[in-house]
């Protein structure tokens, strides 16, 4: 590959910055000087949180992009994020921290076999979560997010077959929001149904007095103890606003930096996970490979970059403007 190529140049791959750097001024000044903007989601770590330009969920993310006025944007998230950001801006240069950093659910729907499973259904229109691969969204009609995936599936005539992939759990949460029946493609978030039911019960009995907020990405069950359910952005939203002062929130705890942040005075409890990691909540690895040394690296030597090649660019862009436009 190219980038391995460019990356043994530069010894990118080692990783290391200078001793004694001050890594929040070094990366400030040097996104000053290259007119670079930092976009981060809402799950990367709380020290890229506080130095990013725009911090937020998937759709307000495309959008930040879209009217990102730089030469380059650093993404802070996961690749097909990024992928995105290059989708909307083909001429600015896009990078992101860790190349590795991918999505469960974006390698869930390979190109072949999505095509595949596209082909059964010849008169379907199909809407992608944005959580998928380039290529996945340019064999879309649209795309959408867990803020706007009941109104893009709502926008489509009621006569029209839709393929909702690649997200089960979101679009049988769309499917019974809108009473359209979906065809669904078999894919995950790791995170989502990585929350502990019988962990939740303890929680919940032990905090009587709270309310269990998730996000549409997890499991049935999960939903059915909610009390709301919503994108990333709306549980953020739903806490400032709602009278009750105690939450349990089921969906990735990064977002708790910024409910934390805008509701001091109220108890932010994450759901709790199968598996025990360091904050034994649900975490997701692909976003916390950003870190503060991997985005000062990024930004000094410019690597690694997104591309998209020109017939995918297309195809996606049209999709995407689909759901902007709506």
């Amino acid at each position: 590959m190219l980038f391995e190529k460019e990356i043994a140049k530069v010894g990118y791959l080692s990783r290391s910055v200078p001793e004694g750097i001050d890594l929040k001024e070094a990366i400030l000044k040097m996104k000053k000087e290259k007119n670079a903007v930092i976009l981060a989601h809402y799950y990367v770590s709380e020290d890229i949180q506080s130095i990013a330009d725009f911090v937020g969920d998937s759709l307000a993310l495309a959008q930040a992009s879209k009217k990102a006025a730089a030469d380059m944007i650093v993404f802070c998230g996961v690749h097909f994020m990024a992928e995105t950001a290059k989708i909307l801006n083909p001429n600015a240069k896009v990078l992101l921290p860790d190349l590795n950093a991918g999505c469960s659910l974006a390698d869930s729907a390979p190109e072949a076999e999505f095509i595949a499973f596209k082909n059964q259904y010849p008169d379907a229109v199909v809407v992608s979560y944005i959580n998928c691969s380039s290529e996945i969204k340019a064999l879309s009609d649209y795309i959408c997010t867990s803020s706007n995936a009941v109104d893009v599936v709502n926008s489509i005539p009621k006569d029209k077959r839709i393929i909702f992939a690649p997200d089960k759990n979101l679009g049988m949460y769309v499917q019974k929001v809108t009473g359209r029946e979906l065809i669904l493609w078999e894919g995950a978030c790791i995170v989502h149904v990585n929350i502990s039911m019988d962990k939740l019960n303890v929680l919940m009995e032990a905090h009587a007095d709270a309310q269990v907020i998730a996000h549409p990405e997890c499991l049935p069950e999960i939903l059915e103890k909610a009390s709301f359910i919503g994108s990333t952005k709306a549980l953020l939203e739903y806490v400032q606003t709602s009278p009750v002062n105690k939450f349990i929130v089921a969906t990735e705890a990064g977002i708790l930096y910024k409910m934390k942040q805008a509701v001091p005075n109220k108890t932010i409890i994450p759901a709790p996970a199968l598996e025990s990691n360091s904050c034994a909540c649900a975490e997701c690895p692909y976003m916390k490979m950003n870190t503060m040394e991997k985005l000062y690296n990024t930004l000094y030597y410019e690597l690694p970059e997104i591309s998209v090649n020109e017939k995918t660019q297309a195809g996606a862009l049209k999709a995407l403007n689909n759901m902007l436009a709506i």
